[in-house]
């Protein structure tokens, strides 16, 4: 972001190279009502109005903190102000178990993801202070290149992306800004309780040079080796996967390419099919990954975040897992999506259910199919029952047809690999 100007004016150079020349019709703001968020909103709504772009503001209201409620009320009248749309989002899922904090991230994105409808950006206020707090806080959990790059400017969900114009401006500019124009907002008091990580880690900040610009600027270089081994490992990828229509779901790498890699770009590319195949947007932690490629490389193989991932032949199969949806089963009119990610069509499909295949559904099939395609990846292929009776697995020549096609917007397998 360039330094010259005011920071109406930052702010639209940020915009236009992150979004820019041409604009999308309309834009999500996510505004808690603290003062990065309020902030945005003031800049994004005098920006919207100069480039003719609609805006339509989300608060969630995690009801963790009595004061909540009254917050995204004031974010609410602070929209209707400006005259924009705004919908509270309200989550009542914590149950008290696992990590507070990545619990409720977590649920925002997916109240967000439910409410944008058919927005494909939403704009979130995470400041240069934040990215600066984030690597420190990955710093301390061991992090490799990915997590010390910090937070992209840019993030790509799948269904939507994840747009940071403010990352590269300070928390005391955006105050400053704020009581310049008396802006209302809140103060959240867990920004001061040392029960959390993040706030030990601001408070580390200012000592030994640790200063937020340094850590930044070391992040976004860090950002610019990320990219360099997520392209690397994209085309790799491109070139090892093996394509056929009964994979639809699953990944399918030639086993000999794979085993030529080096070993991060091995890791990407797992990682990356593992995520594909659970539709999961957490890469998954680094230990039981790499047991996973020593598995792999050895012949072997072993299940992750709802994978099945193993050797046969010259390929690396990765798989749904049987048993996350093996008793699962969806009623079908025309067409439904299985497993949150495949679209089955056809004609006739009213009454009918989908479901895994499994070991009963094989039992039901007479002849026997000599398809020479491993048993873990046949068992997950989406059926058509009716009760318990199988009616038909297209993939296997059973049944009457019907079509199997990835969900739209879902991101395909390697595009999984580049973070924008």
């Amino acid at each position: 972001m360039q330094l010259n100007g005011g920071l109406p004016q930052r702010f639209a150079d940020q915009m236009g190279a992150l979004l820019g020349p041409s604009f999308p019709d309309e834009l999500g703001l996510a505004v808690s009502g603290g003062g990065d968020s309020m902030a945005m909103l003031h800049l994004a709504a005098g920006w919207a109005r100069v480039f003719g772009v609609r805006l339509r503001v989300v608060t969630v209201d995690h009801g963790l903190r009595d004061e909540s409620a009254a917050e995204a009320a004031m974010v609410a009248q602070e929209a209707k102000v400006l005259g924009l749309p705004h919908d509270t989002l309200k989550w009542d899922g914590w149950n008290g178990q696992g990590n507070l904090q990545d619990a409720a991230r977590k649920a925002r994105l997916d109240l967000v993801d439910t409410w944008r409808g058919d927005l494909r950006h939403v704009l979130m206020a995470h400041t240069r202070d934040d990215q600066a707090e984030t690597v420190l806080m990955r710093l301390a959990r061991g992090s490799g290149v990915d997590g010390l790059a910090g937070m992209a400017e840019l993030r790509d969900l799948g269904g939507f992306k994840i747009v940071r114009p403010l990352l590269d401006v300070g928390r005391s500019e955006l105050r400053h800004y704020l009581r310049t124009l008396k802006i209302p907002f809140a103060e959240d008091p867990s920004n001061d309780d040392r029960a959390y990580a993040r706030v030990r880690m601001r408070q580390l900040i200012g000592a030994e040079g640790l200063d937020t610009t340094t850590l930044a600027e070391t992040a976004g270089r860090l950002q610019d080796a990320r990219i360099a081994l997520e392209r690397r490992a994209f085309e790799a990828a491109q070139a090892l996967q093996v394509d056929d229509p009964a994979y639809v779901g699953s990944v399918v790498l030639d086993r000999d390419g794979f085993a030529d890699l080096d070993k991060e770009t091995q890791l990407r590319i797992l990682a990356a099919s593992v995520q594909f195949v659970a539709n999961n947007f957490y890469r998954p932690r680094y230990a039981p990954l790499c047991d996973l490629l020593q598995r792999l490389l050895a012949g072997g193989g072993a299940t992750l975040q709802g994978c099945q991932a193993f050797v046969k032949g010259q390929h690396i199969f990765v798989v749904r897992e049987l048993q996350p949806i093996a008793g699962a089963k969806t009623p079908l009119k025309k067409v439904a999506v299985w497993d949150e990610r495949i679209v089955v069509s056809s004609n006739d499909l009213n009454g009918l259910t989908i479901a895994p295949l499994g070991q009963a559904g094989y039992d039901q099939i007479t002849p026997k199919p000599n398809t020479g395609l491993p048993m873990p990846l046949v068992f997950s292929f989406p059926s058509l029952w009716e009760g318990e009776t199988l009616i038909a697995c297209s993939v296997l020549g059973f049944g009457p047809d019907y079509g199997l096609t990835l969900k739209e917007g879902l991101r395909k397998f390697p595009d999984m690999l580049l973070t924008h």
